[in-house]
C-alpha cells in the first residue's frame, strides 16, 4: 500500500518528497499530489512503523539529513493469490467500470481476458463499456485500476508489458518524448495549484521537482 504509506509519511514526518518517493515507490508528482490533497481518492495513513518496515532510528536520520536514503527494515507483505476469480471488496465494486475504461483508453492492447483476470469481472461488462452500451456509460469516469484498488501497479505493469510484446509494441522510452511528458505534468500541476491560490513563492522547475 504504498500511497497510503506514502500519506502517513507527508502528514507524521519531516522527509522531504523525494526521500517519501523513493521509500515508497512512487513519483514525486503522486507525493506532491497527495501533499496538496488532489489525488483521485483521499487516503488514510498508514504507518510503516507499525507495521515494521521502517524503524525510528531510520526515520530520524531521513528527517535529520534530506539526502539520506531511507533503508526498509523488511518488505511488506504481498498479497498471495488463489487460482480462483480475483475478490473484490463490495465498497470497491462500484469502481470496476471507471477502471476498466481506463485501460481500454489508455491500453487497447490489453485482451479483455486480460482485463477479466487483473479486475476480476465479466466479459460481458468489458464489451459493453467498449461498444458504450453499458446501462451506466454516461456517468463512468476514466480512472487508473490501481488508485482505485482494483489491482497492483506490479500486476498493471506486467500485464501491459506482456500486452504490447504480443502485439508488437515498442514499449522502449524515448528520451526526448519522456522530458515532454514530464515538461507537461510540472505545467498541469502549476496550474493546478495556481487555480487554488497554493502555489509556493519559488516557482516549479523540473530541478526542484525531481532533484534527489
Amino acid at each position: 500500500m504504498p500511497h497510503a504509506t506514502a500519506a502517513w509519511l507527508v502528514d507524521e514526518t519531516g522527509l522531504t518528497f523525494s526521500q517519501i518517493a523513493e521509500f515508497c515507490g512512487l513519483h514525486i508528482l503522486e507525493i506532491q499530489a497527495i501533499a496538496d490533497d488532489t489525488a483521485a481518492t483521499k487516503l488514510k495513513g498508514r504507518d510503516p512503523i507499525r507495521a515494521g518496515e521502517l524503524t525510528k532510528e531510520e526515520l530520524a536520520k531521513g528527517e535529520a539529513n534530506p539526502d539520506h536514503v531511507l533503508r526498509i527494515a523488511r518488505l511488506p507483505e504481498q498479497a498471495r493469490r488463489t487460482s480462483g476469480p480475483r475478490y473484490t471488496p463490495v465498497s470497491k465494486r462500484q469502481d470496476k467500470p471507471d477502471g476498466i475504461l481506463w485501460i481500454i483508453k489508455n491500453h487497447p492492447e490489453i485482451t479483455d481476458a486480460q482485463i477479466s483476470k487483473l479486475i476480476g469481472t465479466t466479459k460481458t461488462t468489458i464489451a459493453a463499456i467498449r461498444d458504450k452500451s453499458h446501462w451506466n456509460y454516461a456517468n463512468l469516469q476514466a480512472r487508473d485500476p490501481v488508485t482505485l484498488g482494483l489491482a497492483s501497479q506490479r500486476e498493471l505493469d506486467a500485464m501491459v508489458a506482456t500486452a504490447a510484446k504480443k502485439a508488437g509494441i515498442d514499449t522502449s522510452v524515448d528520451p526526448e518524448k519522456a522530458e515532454a511528458q514530464r515538461a507537461a505534468l510540472i505545467n498541469q500541476l502549476q496550474a493546478e495549484r495556481h487555480a487554488v491560490g497554493t502555489i509556493p513563492t519559488e516557482a516549479l522547475t523540473a530541478e526542484t521537482l525531481f532533484k534527489k
